[in-house]
């Protein structure tokens, strides 16, 4: 339900998002084409970064936010999700597992295989077609809901327990079971493809990067213009170009995100909402969102909590 694309918006965005890309160099032993650890740590530490190498990440124990891209979700243990080559990410762990007196840790798997993995594989062997159409499809990253999670659970451990051919030939089980299901949804927008962008030094990056950490203040269009070298006439042009959406549209769709999340949280009244999430006024607020979600924010909250309850 295009209602609840955007629910899971988090604070950390207004600063975690502004961090510097950092483009990991993945080491793969004995010149092998796959690599997976099983890790467990305190907590998540690996900062903003990409790589070329696709990632398979599954979440054994532990809860935080994922960032793929231009979006940013809550995980909780089952977490399963595919990442493209060069798809900028990061895992942050609850705040709970950076206390001093914390004892909790995360446990996951990280796979790693090389973007050249499946390289004419289509054209010599057509059975490699749903695979390649996964991993195109990839390029925003995949989330697997618990019940796919669970049933891939095995085959992931396969992958780390064991070496050599095997390795390859688990692999090649779970991408062909993940491949055969249409249960998933894409994380990184239509607007965020990152390949075409030139890492964190493109015009269009940067102002994605500036919008993403700033979107709860005043967005004024002369320093966002500026951001991208252009005019503000000029910039308005090719902002429109790139996001199909004029400046203020694209800043409005962000707050209201922002807006869903403190809403399901339940503990601000609506008014308390309007201005954290960055409006000045609780009638365009209120206009904005119910343009956006279809829902005025009170009946947004009950509809939510309606289906919450039917989940239960």
């Amino acid at each position: 339900m295009v209602l609840f694309l955007h629910l899971l918006q988090i604070h950390e965005l207004r600063r975690d998002a502004a961090m510097k890309l950092m483009h990991e160099q993945i080491s793969f032993p004995g010149q092998s084409i796959v690599n997976a650890k099983l890790k467990n740590r305190p907590h998540f530490t690996f900062p903003w970064h990409f790589h070329s190498e696709y990632e398979i990440m599954y979440v054994i124990d532990g809860s935080g936010s994922r960032f793929v891209g231009d979006n940013i979700e809550s995980f909780s243990s089952g977490d399963l999700v595919l990442l493209g080559s060069n798809l900028p990410h990061f895992w942050k762990s609850d705040e709970s597992y950076h206390r001093t007196e914390s004892n909790k840790n995360i446990e996951y798997v990280v796979i790693h295989f090389s973007n050249t993995f499946f390289d004419n594989a289509v054209s010599e062997f057509p059975e490699f077609q749903l695979v390649m159409d996964m991993l195109q499809r990839s390029s925003r990253g995949m989330c697997f809901p618990p019940e796919i999670s669970k049933q891939a659970e095995a085959t992931v451990f396969s992958i780390v327990n064991s070496k050599g051919l095997d390795r390859i030939i688990h692999t090649l089980e779970l991408l062909q079971f993940l491949s055969n299901t249409e249960d998933y949804h894409l994380l990184a927008g239509e607007l965020y493809q990152f390949e075409l962008h030139k890492y964190i030094d493109d015009r269009f990056s940067k102002v994605l990067h500036y919008l993403n950490s700033s979107y709860l203040k005043k967005v004024e269009l002369k320093e966002v213009a500026g951001i991208a070298n252009l005019h503000p006439s000029a910039f308005c042009r090719y902002f429109k170009e790139k996001s199909s959406k004029s400046l203020s549209e694209f800043v409005n769709d962000l707050r209201i995100s922002y807006a869903c999340r403190l809403i399901i949280e339940g503990k601000m009244s609506i008014s308390q909402i309007c201005f954290e999430s960055g409006f000045n006024n609780l009638s365009n607020f209120n206009r904005s969102f119910k343009r956006q979600t279809g829902f005025t924010p009170s009946a947004y909250f009950h509809e939510y909590n309606k289906h919450n309850v039917e989940a239960i």
